[in-house]
């Protein structure tokens, strides 16, 4: 890893980090929600391929952990959406 490599993902975890405080801050805001969504399912795939399409790290604990907070990172969020879908749902119904 040369400097250029290490900055670049050092701003992509700070600015995935951002991201991910703003939605915890502003949990209804359903596009933040999605954005924060995508930015696990990004670090799921690229922890993934660097272990087996680029074979460039190893099954360690140092990548396991990544995974396994993305994985249950997202699986938490698919379950909270559920959630904010059917939060939803009554501002826009109408009563008679």
């Amino acid at each position: 890893v040369n400097g250029l490599q290490a900055r670049t993902f050092g701003v992509w975890t700070l600015l995935s980090s951002v991201i991910r405080c703003l939605c915890a801050i502003d949990i209804r805001n359903r596009t933040l929600y999605h954005i924060t969504l995508f930015t696990f399912f990004l670090a799921l795939v690229h922890f993934l391929s660097e272990v087996f399409i680029y074979h460039t790290a190893a099954l360690t604990i140092g990548v396991m952990a990544p995974l396994m907070v993305a994985s249950f990172s997202i699986l938490g969020m698919l379950i909270g959406l559920q959630y904010l879908e059917v939060e939803a749902l009554p501002k826009n119904k109408k009563k008679n």
